[in-house]
């Protein structure tokens, strides 16, 4: 997303002297920013309502609603972000880690209704490195039944883009990813570079 504020808010994210409580201010802040262009999609219906004057037509989301579905822990702290400009979404919890030896993502717990036909979902993952942990995660969505996924980003590393790419080029389901800006590259740890450090730590502290 190209807009003079994003790429503020994301400096400011990067600084390392940055502290917690403004980091996740600005995590939520710029989640906004983000949603807007994400929810350009979003189903709608119209309705017939009457203001103080006269009767008119309006829009309104359709149902099912939304459903939001954070990807712990890091993706939690984009939560409020997004409930801030769709309050009337649901939302999902989706539990992952990536193993650091392999890289590979490990789910560990999830809270989503086990029917999702005809469900826009939109995912909550602060960082796109290698694209596994987001891959399958739209994997396991798409096989509940979700027939709409966008993917909200802070950052994105090229590879990972191009994985994920692969890893969903099977799925008859669209999916669209949204990010604050695409990085240079992922290092010998898997981490982007020069990106903004591990995001679960900076809004939550050291995970053991």
């Amino acid at each position: 997303m190209k807009h003079p504020l994003v790429d503020h808010k994301l400096t400011l994210l990067r600084e390392a002297s940055t502290e917690q409580p403004t980091f996740r201010r600005l995590v939520e802040e710029l989640v906004t920013l983000l949603a807007y262009e994400a929810t350009r999609g979003v189903r709608v219906r119209q309705v017939d309502i009457t203001t103080p004057v006269a009767r008119t037509t309006g829009t309104r989301l359709a149902q099912p609603a939304p459903l939001v579905v954070p990807i712990l822990r890091a993706g939690l702290g984009m939560l409020d972000g997004m409930l801030r400009l769709m309050p009337a979404a649901e939302v999902g919890f989706l539990g992952m880690i990536r193993d650091e030896e392999t890289l590979m993502p490990v789910t560990y717990a999830e809270r989503l209704p086990q029917d999702l036909s005809g469900r826009q979902c939109y995912v909550l993952d602060p960082m796109l490195a290698t694209g596994g942990s987001l891959g399958e995660a739209v994997k396991f969505l798409v096989g509940r039944g979700a027939d709409d996924i966008t993917a909200i980003c802070l950052l994105a590393a090229p590879e990972g883009i191009e994985n994920i790419q692969n890893l969903l080029a099977h799925l008859d389901v669209p999916c669209t990813l949204v990010v604050a800006a695409v990085d240079e590259r992922l290092d010998e740890q898997g981490y982007i570079v020069p990106g903004l450090g591990d995001a679960g730590d900076r809004l939550y502290g050291l995970a053991d």
